[in-house]
């Protein structure tokens, strides 16, 4: 199995090209998120990719900071806020951990398809948890490719995934269930605010600490 970050840089460009497979339920969790964001916010963005979400709430708040384990998506990312004239929005270089770790006190720590992805999500989330401002929403969507609700799906992925590893064409996985998700979240500290499937392989979760 390949070093995440060698292994996103590697598929960088093709990433960037590629496109959004459920674009109803990319615009649906956009604008879910947008309803939790102010304007005075400051936002932390894990797991940011090429920077296309980022720059979509960006308008919505007062700066958000997007982080990367990936140098090539923080590059691509960073091109893309610069020729569109986007200002308030930063992208860096780190791990999901990293980030939590050393970010400022912000107002929202945002995730999406990125936490079956994070060896440890767990430290993550202790870590964002005391990143926010008290009253701060943890938003994330998360494939939970563990639970029964995927059904067949999850048996051809498990036997999928890991002759990739060996490979190198694929990255660390974990099959969480919606469950365990949930509760790593609750151990942390945070509130349940709202959960929701869209598409149905992926849970999106709204936690605030409280």
């Amino acid at each position: 199995m390949k070093d995440a970050a060698t292994f996103w840089d590697k598929i960088a460009p093709k990433y960037a090209q590629g496109p959004i497979k459920d674009m109803a339920a990319y615009e649906y969790t956009l604008e879910r998120t947008k309803s939790y964001l102010n304007v005075d916010d400051r936002v932390l963005e894990m797991g940011c990719g090429t920077g296309s979400t980022a720059l979509l709430i960006a308008p919505h708040v007062r700066e958000i900071v997007g982080t990367d384990v990936s140098p090539a998506m923080i590059e691509i990312a960073t091109s893309k806020a610069s020729a569109a004239g986007i200002k308030n929005a930063k992208f860096q270089v780190a791990t999901a951990l990293d980030a939590a770790t050393t970010s400022e006190t912000v107002d929202a720590v945002l995730g999406f398809n990125l936490f079956h992805l994070v060896n440890g999500a767990e430290d993550v989330f202790a870590e964002a948890y005391k990143s926010l401002r008290k009253g701060g929403y943890f938003i994330s969507k998360t494939p939970c490719l563990g639970d029964k609700s995927i059904g067949l799906k999850r048996f051809l992925f498990s036997a999928m995934i890991r002759p990739m590893q060996w490979l190198g064409k694929a990255p660390y996985v974990r099959f969480f269930t919606h469950k365990e998700y949930e509760d790593a979240l609750r151990f942390a500290g945070f509130d349940i605010v709202e959960t929701g499937n869209f598409p149905a392989i992926s849970r999106y979760v709204v936690a605030r600490k409280t």
